[in-house]
């Protein structure tokens, strides 16, 4: 294994649980189009961009729109997650995330945000840890959603770093599969059944540094 120097971080799950919001969100437009949408469709959703997450709920619901009114009711749900978001805490950020990324900066890594969203410096600003990444990479400047390894790919070329010195930690099992397409190993945050292929299993970023995490992935 190449010697790491770059980290890629996917925003929701990993960094915040924003998908509390996302789903509220969905939620509270899926009732006003009549489609019964629920947390287990929620699922369906994660690390997918705005338009497809709509056009999966659509497919729930049976339902057609034209682009156009496609592009309204995203534009709906990002204004009932934005609500929901300018309420954000710093405090709300998940455990060990500071301390990680911190320590991680104080070693020499070059650390990138790497997601779908087009509200990461916001929710970043709101938590008050904008300034610990060197490059935002999100849906304001890639336009492939995940598994499409775009996003990763762009990180990397930001951090000007090759893709092979680089490794992402993600939640979603198309961002795991982003990662490898990327040619970078992936580090999953969450359980075996939803990430099976992610490369080692963290239940967070909590209580582990960044170098045990590369002394893992070196005994795979």
């Amino acid at each position: 294994m190449k010697e790491i120097k770059g980290l890629l971080f996917d925003l929701d799950g990993v960094i915040v649980d924003t998908a509390k919001y996302h789903y509220l969100a969905w939620k509270q437009l899926s009732d006003q189009l009549g489609i019964d949408f629920n947390i287990k469709d929620n699922e369906r959703l994660k690390g997918v961009s705005r338009m497809r997450s709509f056009e999966i709920i659509l497919e729930i619901g049976g339902c057609t729109m034209s682009e156009e009114e496609k592009e309204k009711n995203c534009s709906k749900k990002n204004e009932i997650y934005l609500e929901y978001i300018y309420q954000l805490k710093a405090n709300e950020v998940l455990p060990g995330v500071i301390e990680f990324l911190t320590d991680a900066k104080a070693k020499g890594y070059k650390l990138a945000l790497g997601s779908a969203s087009k509200n990461s410096r916001v929710i970043l600003e709101k938590l008050d840890i904008l300034d610990l990444f060197d490059e935002i990479v999100d849906g304001t400047i890639v336009s492939k959603a995940k598994p499409d390894p775009e996003v990763f790919l762009k990180g990397a070329e930001l951090l000007k770093l090759a893709k092979n010195r680089c490794i992402v930690f993600e939640d979603a099992s198309s961002g795991i599969e982003a990662a490898h397409s990327a040619g970078m190993l992936a580090v999953g945050i969450g359980t075996v059944e939803n990430l099976p292929e992610a490369d080692i299993l963290l239940a967070g970023l909590n209580n582990i540094t960044v170098d045990e995490i590369i002394n893992k992935l070196q005994e795979v």
